[in-house]
């Protein structure tokens, strides 16, 4: 008898190990819908890039040819750009503070995992470097408001040298969400090792 139940506890102590309970089928679930939106970020950043790059390679060609008409038309279209590109900040930052606040949650339930605690370190780096991201973006959409429209040679040198900033914060945008999905997947093999 006593070899038969050791036998079984043997037996069922693995399957035990790994048998997901509610909380482990959530957070594999969210693990999934956070790769998703990783990719999905990945592909509007790549979008976003061609597009304001090829915002600059406009302007700069108008303002070679001296063509004022395809100046104002790229304006007009720098301006939804910007637009959409604050709207996207705000949503983008929106999401990453209800991420810190989740993964906060999940460090005072369990917080002797270690990779909970790093899981919270990241997001709270995520919603600052978020936050900077559209504070940068609102200081270049100020400016241009200023400029929009003006034709001296400051003004469109000016103009230029902001597109040539939101080309960069284009880039360091897709950089940030390339190190996110690597982590977010660096969490899912996690979080399946330990259930």
């Amino acid at each position: 008898m006593v070899k038969w139940l050791l036998a079984t506890m043997a037996l069922s102590l693995p399957a035990l190990a790994h048998a997901g309970g509610p909380r482990d089928h959530a957070e594999q679930a969210r693990d999934r819908q956070e790769l998703r939106q990783d990719a999905r970020e990945l592909r509007d950043d790549r979008l976003d890039l061609r597009q304001v790059e090829t915002l600059l390679s406009r302007y700069d060609s108008a303002r070679g040819r001296y063509a004022r008409r395809d100046l104002q038309r790229v304006e007009e279209e720098l301006r939804a750009y910007v637009a959409s590109e604050l709207s996207e900040s705000r949503r983008e930052l929106a999401q990453d503070k209800q991420e810190a606040r989740s993964s906060a949650r999940e460090v005072r339930h369990d917080g002797y995992r270690r990779d909970d605690r790093q899981d919270h370190r990241d997001d709270v780096r995520d919603v600052r470097q978020e936050a900077r991201a559209l504070q940068q973006t609102r200081a270049i959409a100020q400016e241009l408001n200023g400029l929009y429209g003006r034709m001296d040679s400051g003004s469109v040198t000016r103009k230029r040298m902001l597109i040539a900033d939101l080309v960069q914060l284009a880039r360091a945008e897709q950089s940030r969400n390339r190190q996110e999905l690597r982590e977010d997947r660096r969490e899912a093999r996690e979080d399946s090792r330990w259930y």
